[in-house]
């Protein structure tokens, strides 16, 4: 073999490794970016859940925080809305659950509904309020006449001052709390309700009972 020749196989064997070396990294480089994007983002807490977020159920030391933003209105939210009070009735001493305002635009009553459960959280009765709200759904929601009197007579209903309540109610600070919660929805990427979060990840399919509670069990056994 001439020196030339054994030169020249030299040159070949190191352009060979040279572009095997670039391959492998290549592929690596692509590889990553897919691995991380099958990771579902996870929201910050100080984003879901804020200060004067309203906590419907808070345990000391839980590991699992479920938050929903919903429209009093939505007949979906009001059809997850048992699931979601069996689910607070047997987790709520693990997990803390967050309701948080997101009234659609396009439903006459959903946000002065908000506002009346806001109203009635400042005489103590934000929950008896939420949970009227959806019992009594079929009889005020989806139609296109205000229902002010109807959440008048709900307050009435339970023992609330009216006068206070309806103050409160036209309050501009009353509505400005309830469209802080849906300006954080929008901004984390809610669209429609009842939308859930789950330690900060955004739960994907069918809010049902079941497939909450697989995704708390989930969680809790972590």
């Amino acid at each position: 073999m001439t020196k030339n020749t054994k030169v020249s196989l030299t040159v070949v064997a190191v352009v060979v490794a040279v572009v095997a070396a670039l391959l492998v990294f290549t592929t690596r480089g692509e590889d990553a970016p897919a691995a991380q994007a099958d990771a579902p983002p996870v929201v910050p807490a100080s984003i879901l859940v804020r200060p004067d977020s309203h906590r419907l159920s808070d345990p000391a030391g839980a590991k699992v925080t479920v938050v929903e933003f919903l429209d009093l209105e939505c007949e979906a939210c009001g059809a997850a809305f048992p699931g979601v009070e069996r689910l607070r009735a047997e987790y709520g001493d693990r997990v803390t659950f967050v309701m948080r305002y997101f009234p659609i635009p396009s439903h006459q009553n959903a946000e002065l509904a908000a506002r009346a459960v806001e109203a009635a959280g400042q005489q103590g009765k934000l929950e008896p309020m939420y949970r009227l709200m959806f019992e009594k759904q079929p009889e005020w929601g989806d139609q296109q006449v205000s229902h002010r009197d109807t959440f008048v007579g709900f307050a009435r209903r339970l023992g609330l001052d009216t006068a206070a309540f309806e103050t409160a109610l036209d309050d501009p600070a009353t509505l400005g709390r309830v469209l802080a919660d849906r300006t954080d929805g929008a901004d984390i990427g809610v669209e429609g309700t009842p939308t859930f979060f789950v330690n900060g990840v955004k739960f994907s399919g069918s809010p049902s009972y079941q497939a909450l509670k697989a995704v708390l069990d989930r969680e809790l056994a972590k």
